[in-house]
């Protein structure tokens, strides 16, 4: 099955459902407040529960480097599974935490076992679209943490028909079942003979293993990285934005109640997202068969997409502007999303490309954790739609910056 032309397919077909369970695992918890309180009372206490949030975004951000690490120098496969299993088993445990510090580790334990996940995803799903097909099969994976994301926000619903500590072993028991089923059928991939060719070929030596610290080294030596941090890290600030604020957003700019303006956005925002990264994925890949650049035009055109929408999601009042413009938003972030892994491909060799992703991670988590605090400050003063109005303009400089200076000479490094 491992050297069927159709395996690449199936990679992303087990790991977009890994991703699902990496986001709704994660959601979960904060849909199910109101109904864990009862039972541990420390929750009722609001700064309780955000340092719940915060603990998972602290070891998350921290723990993304070092899981990029480690994809890149172990079987990936085995990576991947481990971690889904521990995240998993966590979230079963939490059906059986009895107070706040028992829910707070195991909060802090799940930061760390699905900050493994990403790189090493990413990183093998590369390997196997080397060209015609990456950012669509990335884009696709992306859409498998969309609906994750969507589904988490059901855990209330099934707690109030059964129990919030059914529902935690429920959704748990899935995972660690699931986990059983990628030892079967999921397989590593490194392209190394392949690259001992092209460099053979072009005179070079080929090295196997690349020491951390001269990894590291090469990374953060090429100048294109720099860039591509930034471009990843400013757009993370409104993606972040419309994750955590844009409910608020829509009920205060439409006047509608939070029930009303909860789903209309996550809806609005999850199906746009969609629609945007087949489209960019699909665009990419084909037009850096005919332009080495594509994937960084792809992934300019979907930056600037956001730029107005959220300029128009800041000052607009209709239901049309507004909703217009989430959708817009989607689009175009999604267009984004799907050719991030792909344009670090063209400046990144295989080998490093977990590490550099996992350094993308965290300073997108951390960027998203600052922004969170900053338009909750915005929020109480009245000024949440002046805040996402100006985030246009820092993304408007990251679109400058990556038309300027992401020069790809290769569509894949080695």
């Amino acid at each position: 099955m491992k050297n069927s032309k159709y395996y690449p397919w199936v990679v992303v077909g087990l790991l977009w459902v890994v991703a699902l369970l990496n986001y709704m695992d994660r959601q979960m918890l904060s849909t199910m407040k109101d109904a864990m309180m009862i039972d541990i009372t420390e929750l009722q206490k609001a700064e309780n529960f955000g340092n719940l949030m915060a603990v998972f975004l602290i070891i998350y951000g921290f723990m993304s480097p070092f899981g990029g690490m480690i994809a890149d120098r172990i079987n990936r496969k085995w990576l991947i599974v481990g971690s889904l299993f521990v995240w998993s088993a966590v979230t079963y445990g939490m059906g059986l935490a009895e107070n706040f510090t028992q829910v707070y580790w195991l909060r802090a334990l799940m930061g760390l076992s699905e900050a493994l996940y990403i790189p090493a995803a990413l990183s093998l799903i590369a390997d196997y679209h080397t060209g015609k097909t990456r950012s669509l099969a990335i884009g696709i994976h992306m859409t498998g943490l969309y609906m994750g994301q969507a589904v988490g926000g059901f855990g209330a619903t099934v707690a109030a028909a059964y129990s919030w500590q059914t529902t935690f072993h429920s959704f748990g028991l899935i995972g660690i079942t699931y986990s059983v089923i990628l030892v079967i059928f999921l397989f590593e991939k490194r392209n190394e003979q392949k690259d001992i060719e092209t460099l053979h070929n072009a005179g070079k030596a080929p090295e196997m293993k690349i020491p951390l610290l001269k990894g590291l080294g090469m990374i953060f030596s090429t100048a294109a990285f720099w860039v591509i941090l930034f471009y990843f890290a400013a757009p993370s600030l409104p993606g972040w934005a419309t994750k955590n604020w844009l409910p608020t957003l829509f009920s205060e700019s439409l006047n509608i109640p939070m029930s009303q303006a909860g789903p209309l956005s996550t809806i609005t925002i999850a199906a746009s997202s969609f629609i945007g990264v087949i489209f960019g994925g699909i665009l990419s890949d084909r037009w850096v068969q005919k332009n080495i650049r594509g994937r960084v035009y792809t992934g300019a055109i979907g930056l600037a997409l956001t730029i107005p929408s959220l300029v128009l999601l800041g000052f607009g009042s209709s239901l049309v502007a507004i909703v217009g413009a989430a959708m817009l938003f989607g689009i175009g972030y999604g267009m984004f999303d799907a050719n991030n892994m792909p344009i670090l491909c063209q400046f990144i060799p295989a080998k490093l490309r977990g590490t550099a992703y996992g350094m993308m991670n965290m300073v997108g988590v951390f960027a998203g954790a600052g922004v969170t605090s900053v338009l909750g400050k915005m929020t109480d003063n009245g000024n949440l739609g002046f805040g996402f109005a100006v985030l246009a303009g820092i993304v408007f400089i990251a679109l400058a910056l990556q038309l300027v200076t992401l020069k790809p000479k290769v569509e894949n490094m080695v």
